[in-house]
């Protein structure tokens, strides 16, 4: 099942479309973490600035290694921002922090989406691990009701891509009403450039689900196929 060059025909299309994505958003990235934005704003200042104006209280922010690791985390109330958008007054840092501070928001506002996609993460964790095992496992003994049972428990990795998509273009959409609103955003290019960065980065996740769906079709036509024999 590891070799099977069906799971190549299913897959190669998303791992084009994956690698697409990832070039796309690092492009993004590097062009507009170049361009100083007209404010003078770093990430941490603009996401301070905006925890005022849109009355965050409670709302944490530290830093977290890496490049492109920034996050918002529900658990502990704090958005997470890298070095390159903590420190820097770039367009893509002032993008990217917006963007944690609308999953911030959201959080406030108990957006439903957001809460869906909360409860799915239980379910993929296990799903994600269980679900070939049973899969491999019905598989192997014959057994085409346990392999059929752990498709159904695969299929909710690509439950949690979808349920991603509302809540990642929500966040981009408040990140862009709270820059334009605040004024931390000053011109039409650096508009432009913020656009740019939080599409690239919203396609990544489009990526992920036609990914999750793939590989959930392939297993489909593992067992389909099974069940036929």
């Amino acid at each position: 099942m590891f070799f099977d060059i069906n799971y190549l025909i299913f897959m190669i299309p998303a791992f084009i479309l994956m690698g697409i994505t990832s070039w796309y958003v690092r492009h993004a990235y590097n062009k507009w973490s170049q361009i100083r934005a007209s404010s003078g704003l770093t990430g941490v200042d603009a996401t301070r600035r905006l925890i005022s104006m849109n009355g965050l209280t409670g709302l944490k922010i530290q830093g977290t290694p890496g490049d492109l690791t920034d996050h918002y985390d529900p658990r502990d109330n704090t958005v997470y921002l890298s070095n390159g958008v903590a420190n820097v007054p770039s367009v893509a840092a002032l993008a990217i922090a917006a963007h944690e501070l609308g999953h911030a928001q959201q959080d406030a506002e108990e957006y439903f989406p957001m809460r869906l996609r909360g409860f799915l993460v239980p379910m993929v964790n296990i799903g994600s691990n269980l679900g070939w095992i049973l899969i491999l496992a019905g598989l192997l003994l014959n057994f085409t009701g346990l392999a059929w049972l752990g498709v159904i428990i695969f299929s909710g990795g690509a439950l949690f891509a979808l349920a991603t998509l509302p809540v990642e273009f929500d966040a981009s959409a408040r990140a862009k009403r709270m820059l334009a609103n605040s004024g931390i955003i000053q011109t039409d290019e650096e508009m432009r450039g913020v656009s740019n960065v939080l599409n690239a980065a919203a396609l990544t996740y489009v990526a992920g689900l036609v990914t999750a769906i793939l590989q959930l079709l392939y297993y489909v036509s593992l067992v389909s196929g099974r069940s036929r024999d």
